[in-house]
């Protein structure tokens, strides 16, 4: 599990696409990682492979490149990092799995004074999961919607400096796609309301 406080960037420094599938090699700036471990990928969950000194690799499932846009990345991109959060740590976002709900689409960038003002077009299916409010993980970075459009299908956010400058956020510009994870709590929300009325 995740928090969405993204403590990095990374590069991405190495593609290799064979038969098996797509692995992404990724430059990271953590003291160490270890194989078989849980690192966020601008979102992502995915696993470390194998690793070097300041790298590590992980490998992209036929559904992680039909659901996200790390199919189409390629070596110089940056992407936002987290490490799984530990037992003992402090829980300081939101409730973030890592399984990717949708793409979207930045639709505009504004700076206002010091902080920036982003709205993102969200895929259809997935507006009924966002309040006014709430909760959202767009590139793994947990956020709050300060505005909800439901009949344009986008949702915006104001960025601090801080989040800007630690993230891939001050690399995005309209048209660019970001990676969604709705809250959880909603969707079982509506397991539950759902079942009750069968």
């Amino acid at each position: 599990m995740f928090t969405g406080i993204v403590e990095g960037t990374g590069e991405v420094v190495g593609v290799d696409v064979t038969e098996e599938g797509r692995r992404l090699r990724i430059r990271h700036e953590f003291d160490a990682v270890e194989h078989g471990q849980s690192i966020s990928v601008s979102g992502v969950c995915l696993t470390v492979e194998t690793y070097g000194d300041d790298w590590f690799s992980v490998f992209l499932a036929s559904e992680t490149v039909e659901k996200t846009y790390l199919g189409t990345v390629e070596a110089g991109d940056p992407v936002n990092l987290e490490r799984a959060m530990p037992a003992d740590g402090r829980f300081d976002g939101h409730i973030v799995q890592g399984h990717v709900d949708g793409v979207a689409t930045v639709e505009a960038v504004e700076r206002v004074g010091d902080d920036w003002w982003f709205e993102f077009a969200l895929p259809p299916d997935l507006g009924r999961y966002v309040v006014s409010k709430g909760s959202i993980a767009l590139d793994g970075i947990s956020l709050t919607i300060a505005d909800l459009d439901d009949d344009a299908g986008t949702v915006a956010v104001a960025i601090i400096p801080t989040t800007y400058d630690l993230t891939t956020l001050s690399a995005k510009e309209p048209g660019d796609p970001v990676h969604v994870e709705v809250d959880v709590v909603a969707k079982y929300v509506e397991r539950l309301v759902g079942e009750g009325d069968e």
